[in-house]
């Protein structure tokens, strides 16, 4: 549903972090490098691209869209252990409360705009009635997750251009495999230190003594000004200022990030929040501060343990990972968000949208030569002696 247009005429060939010979952190990625290497997880995006020029609410120029994550395949009555963490709440993700409350996940998890957050969370509702047709009779109510950024310095977002069908969509289209980047589905809109960005993804594989887990993130990244940007330890946002700042015309732009953690380890609620708030680390590192008016919101979940909605017994079995073995999964956690957003801006491409505001594409070429000049090369990083793990995790 993109439509290529001057807007979003591409500068140079996007590609993600690893495809330019460059990788944070020491655990190696999934097959994908993405929220979906997590088995059973899904993603679908629609992406609304249309109109040029002038703001006309409710007509455009329209640069949004919405994002849906599937935990599993029947998360209604197959529910996830999931938890949550607010390091800054100057934004929304509906229906957390109950996910907090309860340690459970049992709807899709969507990602929009902010003004589109109840538009939403009904059409979702809606979609689990007309699949679940007991919701609101003899089964519970429902209350959908759905997180929002604001993209309305290039979207006409007072319009509320999703619609119940794109919520639908987004649903029924959610494939596994490789996953969409940048100025895509709800990252449509977004920017992240004055460059276009949008969504992001990364896996990573933790060995243990006695299984492997996997950990992915997936971000809706929209937040902080270009100085701020930093990859990998690498101040890149401040040493391309020089070269971009009179391209930065927004003066409103602590915008927010939302990130979803999907994880294979079996955890507990609290640990999943605990995870989730790992996730901050890897904002930060990034270069968020988390502004003021900027909200930074984490949701996460385990495929590992499922709780039956219905069942005859009384009581209800599942495992946990010990917390003295939940540390390689804190510093993958870290890992995964910090590469997630890199990688969402090195995918989106430069767009142009309400009233012509510009917002340019990261520049690989140029990001590429700094890397490489001040961060040590990825072989000397994964030298067996800089990685290796305590014996109590370590692999086999």
């Amino acid at each position: 549903m993109r439509n290529r247009t001057k807007s979003t005429r591409i500068v140079e060939p996007r590609r993600r972090l690893r495809d330019l010979g460059f990788g944070i952190g020491r655990y190696k990625p999934g097959r994908y490098n993405a929220i979906t290497d997590v088995k059973g997880v899904k993603v679908g995006h629609v992406t609304l691209h249309r109109g040029e020029g002038r703001l006309v609410t409710g007509r455009g120029p329209v640069r949004t869209g919405v994002t849906a994550i599937l935990p599993n395949e029947n998360p209604f009555y197959d529910r996830l252990v999931g938890g949550a963490y607010v390091l800054n709440g100057a934004g929304e993700v509906a229906g957390v409360t109950q996910l907090t409350e309860w340690g459970l996940l049992e709807t899709p998890i969507m990602l929009t705009h902010s003004l589109a957050v109840g538009r939403v969370a009904d059409a979702c509702a809606r979609w689990m009635i007309d699949h679940y047709p007991g919701i609101g009779d003899y089964e519970d109510v429902v209350l959908p997750v759905v997180g929002e950024c604001d993209d309305s310095f290039l979207n006409d977002a007072a319009g509320v251009h999703v619609s119940a069908a794109d919520v639908h969509q987004a649903i029924e289209t959610a494939q596994s495999g490789p996953v969409a980047e940048g100025a895509v589905g709800a990252g449509t809109g977004m920017i992240t230190c004055d460059f276009k960005s949008g969504i992001g993804t990364s896996s990573r594989r933790i060995p243990t003594d006695g299984a492997t887990y996997t950990i992915g993130a997936l971000v809706c990244s929209n937040w902080g000004r270009m100085a701020d940007l930093r990859v990998d330890g690498v101040p890149v946002g401040a040493l391309v200022e020089p070269e971009y700042a009179q391209m930065v015309k927004r003066q409103r732009n602590a915008g927010s990030i939302i990130v979803v953690i999907a994880t294979d380890a079996p955890l507990w609620p609290t640990q999943i929040a605990r995870i989730c708030k790992r996730a901050s680390l890897g904002i930060g590192r990034a270069g968020s501060s988390a502004a003021h008016a900027s909200g930074e919101i984490v949701v996460g979940f385990s495929t590992a343990n499922r709780v039956p909605r219905k069942t005859k017994r009384m009581t209800h079995r599942m495992n946990a990972l010990l917390d003295e073995r939940i540390t390689p999964l804190y510093e993958a956690t870290v890992e995964v968000t910090e590469e997630a957003i890199i990688n969402s801006l090195c995918m989106a491409v430069p767009m142009r949208g309400v009233n012509d505001h510009f917002v340019p594409a990261l520049p690989l070429d140029r990001t590429s030569a700094l890397l490489r000049k001040y961060r040590p090369p990825m072989e000397y990083l994964l030298q067996p002696s800089l990685t290796r793990l305590p014996r109590s995790i370590g692999p086999k």
